[in-house]
């Protein structure tokens, strides 16, 4: 099965969480996933990877959390997902009860995709090394995975270290809800083998099937099952025949992008969207 949604960056100034779920979810539309960065740096010393000028959602977002809170509670049957969630900002303790909670009260609805980031400042700001920035991202990922599975966890890495805690609720997804590994550089297919449950690409980046084609080597030569993994991409080109290539090619989730603005103008794309996944499925 193939979902459709879309991947969009809440804001103060955009249409809100709840009248977009609940858009979504009317269309026939099946996934929401929300971006996450806690504040840009005034310095902006770090280049955006997108271009020279850094878009001002960038430092109007919602808290990912907040937002795909308000939206389970309006809908039944979307999809909640982040796109991406900086776990190496995060305590890891806390980030597991919080998506354990938003997958208890949205009855398992939850993907949570995470990310090491690119901005050096943003994260040093929370006390995380740079150049440490995905070691820490695993850690913390599979300190989470132990807490939501099991009754007495503990954890002792390099930057993760706990004793034995108790922590409920536990998600209502078995094991917890599918980690999704945000990136698209030489290292990324062997994190989504070894700690991963699936692939986050950026369509407008280019060298998606070569990627989908050294997943599928690494989780051959690893023994995980491909097939078995979620493969979503974030801004494909929402074009009939751009989009059946990424179907046919493994992609399980396409997440088109929808700009931060206000509902009058973005329930028309949402409308756009509907009508091209309504010919895709």
């Amino acid at each position: 099965m193939t979902y459709f949604g879309v991947a969009f960056f809440p804001t103060d100034y955009s249409i809100q969480p709840i009248p977009l779920a609940r858009a979504l979810e009317e269309r026939g539309l099946d996934s929401l996933y929300v971006t996450e960065h806690t504040h840009i740096p005034a310095s902006r010393k770090s280049p955006w990877p997108g271009g020279p000028d850094l878009p001002k959602e960038y430092w109007h977002t919602l808290d990912p959390f907040v937002a795909l809170g308000a939206a389970a509670a309006v809908t039944e049957r979307l999809r909640l997902g982040t796109g991406i969630c900086l776990v190496v900002e995060r305590d890891p303790i806390q980030l597991a009860k919080e998506v354990a909670s938003l997958d208890l009260i949205s009855n398992g609805r939850v993907i949570l995709g995470v990310g090491a980031g690119w901005n050096r400042e943003e994260m040093e700001n929370h006390g995380a090394r740079f150049d440490k920035r995905w070691a820490i991202v695993r850690e913390k990922v599979l300190a989470m995975k132990a807490i939501w599975t099991e009754d007495e966890p503990e954890f002792h890495g390099e930057f993760v270290d706990f004793d034995p805690i108790w922590s409920w609720p536990k998600p209502v997804q078995k094991g917890g809800p599918k980690v999704l590994v945000g990136a698209q550089s030489r290292f990324t297919w062997n994190r989504v083998a070894e700690w991963g449950d699936g692939w986050m690409p950026i369509g407008m980046r280019g060298g998606i099937e070569e990627g989908m084609k050294s997943l599928r080597n690494v989780c051959q030569e690893s023994g995980r099952d491909f097939e078995n993994l979620e493969k979503a991409i974030f801004a494909p080109t929402p074009e009939l025949d751009h989009c059946e290539k990424l179907i046919e090619c493994g992609f399980t989730d396409l997440a088109f992008s929808l700009p931060s603005v206000p509902e009058d103008e973005a329930l028309p794309i949402l409308d756009r969207y509907a009508e091209l996944a309504a010919q895709l499925r």
